[in-house]
């Protein structure tokens, strides 16, 4: 047993991470999380208490991390600006948090020699043709085409920088798109589930062909645990489960198992620089760390998640209305 800090463990795949450690293994957890709009208290909530510390603060408080690396044996890295769209109205805050942050948390670790794990995205390897057979790797270089991307991708190096500079014990792990429950309504996949349980049509950028690699958040958590446990320090993992669909295929999926008819959704003006095609390359988890993915198939792990936000209005109902007036005044 051990304490594992987790850092943006009230957000999406974060508090996803916590709930399948604390329901999976017998370590101990400490959230840090600044709670901003995407960061949500009743995300954690039912977990154990005994188990479970929640911090509110800022990865940027290099006191406050200090203090937190400090009493430690692991950190998993999730805090992150991640909203694309965010980052194209606003670029400042993800240079804050995804550069500055990251930079804090290395030096902490730098001090403590805490085990560390980076938590990255596919996105910083750019996007592929959508007739490209080929597939991202850990050698594909960086192309990142987004102001998030671009400073996931600076974090990743400063990662790597630290390793070989300094010695710190890290890892990083590149993820293919997330689903499952307790993701923000301003992403994809729970935007179109909440407008459609809400009498809303869903709204589809562009022509709908781009393609991303969906991972079940649980699947996701598992293969950071399997990397923190076995991974080799300096490494870096890519994770996917083999999930590539395009948007419009999973707009019409949502529909039709709302029972709605699968035409009934909005095409609305395609997002500036928007990637094509995600897909993810998983041997080298697979065969050096021998994970396998749970939720191999898309469709039943869709279900179960739709069938999550139809149970839980309570916990999105509050978001709803002031993100679409946000994408409202867009355009979107």
């Amino acid at each position: 047993m051990s304490s594992i800090l987790v850092t943006g463990g009230a957000g999406f795949i974060g508090s996803n991470f916590v709930h399948y450690v604390l329901e999976n293994t017998e370590h101990n957890v400490t959230v840090l999380d600044s709670l901003t709009y995407a960061g949500n208290k009743a995300s954690l909530e039912g977990l154990s208490e005994d188990r479970l510390n929640l911090v509110e603060g800022d990865i940027r408080d290099a006191a406050l991390v200090d203090s937190l690396f400090a009493s430690h044996d692991q950190v998993v890295h999730y805090a992150a600006e991640s909203h694309n769209d965010n980052s194209l109205h606003d670029p400042r805050p993800f240079l804050e948090t995804n550069i500055i942050g990251t930079y804090t948390l290395l030096e902490a670790a730098r001090r403590h020699d805490t085990r560390f794990h980076h938590i990255s995205t596919d996105e910083v390897y750019g996007d592929l043709e959508l007739d490209d057979p080929q597939r991202f790797t850990e050698e594909t270089p960086y192309n990142p085409s987004s102001p998030y991307s671009s400073t996931k991708a600076g974090s990743d190096l400063l990662v790597r920088a630290w390793v070989r500079s300094f010695g710190v014990k890290a890892t990083i792990s590149n993820c293919s798109n997330n689903y499952g429950p307790y993701q923000h309504v301003e992403k994809f996949i729970p935007r179109q589930i909440t407008n459609v349980l809400t009498g809303v049509r869903p709204k589809l950028y562009g022509s709908g062909e781009n393609v991303r690699d969906w991972i079940h958040a649980n699947d996701h958590s598992s293969a950071v645990l399997a990397i923190l446990d076995k991974g080799a320090i300096g490494e870096t993992y890519l994770i996917g489960a083999d999930g590539e669909k395009n948007n419009k295929d999973v707009v019409e999926m949502i529909l039709a198992q709302l029972g709605q008819p699968t035409d009934a959704y909005d095409h609305v003006v395609d997002r500036p620089g928007h990637d094509m095609r995600y897909a993810i390359d998983s041997t080298k988890l697979r065969t050096e760390l021998g994970w396998m993915p749970q939720f191999s198939d898309f469709e039943g792990g869709l279900s179960a998640t739709i069938e999550w936000y139809r149970d839980n209005e309570s916990w999105w109902g509050p978001q709803k209305a002031a993100t679409e007036a946000r994408y409202a005044t867009q355009g979107q």
